[in-house]
């Protein structure tokens, strides 16, 4: 029994050890979105702790935050957000943790001329920016000098990541215009549950039409079906697509409407808008994401 007790006692002693040397003492970054901190992680490497608030799925113009979520981002070092409104409910939060850390918005890195102003509120920007690739770098070079500026001790690293990432992205803004090319001009529309994807449409030419405003704020109506219905019917669109952070049933009303009004528009797939894929899996990446929604929207309309 002494031996017993020796042992569990021993056994303790070496677990609360391993607990004192595996905690994690890095600084911490922590980001509302998953696209956010992959894009920080992509920066930092593995200097720093880098944690996403959203996960896969998650609507971040509807999302409020948790008490657990305060307390992360009380105790972050740096706070990383989009900007532009995209997190509603947390604009209060950001602009309280601006005046005792240092609290950045991606958004703010990228010059007026090239955001686009939103319909549904007077004087505002579409906040998806992320959805031109060429916008989101604009964004990253920001950032990437601000958080030099931060942790100057990381400087020289993050400065090489920056330029390795950023090439990276041009690589992928070259890509997509290579798949899109193989969809006919007449086919080259793309309509999805809410108006996520106007810097994409605007950079790569295509069409693009959302059942809901820029945010998900916004309701629909039978109206904005009927109308969305007519429009798909006299185009004779071949396919639409449902968001993985938006409920389906608004686009499958849509479907619907078309098949009684005589015209067979199939549902051409799931596109990631406001969130990354599950982690681990090529969607949850930004480069991943992007990559899945240009394939499964030359596929669907080509």
């Amino acid at each position: 029994m002494k031996k017993l007790i020796l042992l569990c006692a021993t056994a303790l002693f070496f677990a609360s050890c391993g607990s004192e040397t595996t905690k994690d003492t890095r600084p911490h970054i922590v980001c509302t979105t998953s696209i956010i901190g992959d894009v920080v992680q992509n920066l930092m490497g593995d200097t720093m702790k880098v944690t996403s608030l959203m996960g896969p799925g998650v609507d971040p113009h509807l999302y409020k935050a948790t008490q657990g979520d305060i307390e992360a981002l009380t105790d972050a070092d740096v706070v990383v957000y989009n900007g532009l409104h995209l997190e509603g409910k947390m604009g209060e939060i950001f602009e309280k943790l601006g005046k005792t850390k240092a609290t950045f918005a991606i958004a703010d890195g990228i010059p007026k001329e090239y955001l686009i102003n939103s319909t549904d509120f007077q004087g505002a920007e579409d906040p998806h920016i992320w959805f031109d690739v060429t916008v989101w770098a604009r964004g990253i070079n920001n950032l990437s000098k601000n958080l030099q500026q931060t942790f100057p001790a990381y400087a020289d690293s993050i400065e090489v990541n920056r330029q390795r990432y950023v090439k990276e992205l041009y690589y992928l803004h070259n890509r997509i215009i290579n798949q899109l090319n193989k969809i006919p001009a007449e086919q080259r529309i793309m309509i999805t549950a809410h108006d996520a994807f106007k810097y994409f449409g605007k950079q790569y030419g295509m069409e693009v039409r959302g059942l809901q405003g820029i945010s998900t704020t916004a309701e629909y109506g039978l109206q904005d079906v009927s109308e969305l219905v007519k429009f798909i019917t006299e185009r004779k669109i071949k396919a639409i697509f449902v968001e993985s952070s938006v409920p389906k049933k608004s686009i499958e009303a849509v479907i619907e409407g078309c098949r009684k009004s005589g015209h067979d528009v199939k549902l051409g797939g799931e596109l990631y808008s406001d969130a990354l894929g599950a982690a681990g899996t090529p969607e949850g990446t930004y480069i991943g994401m992007f990559e899945h929604n240009v394939n499964v929207i030359t596929d669907a309309l080509k």
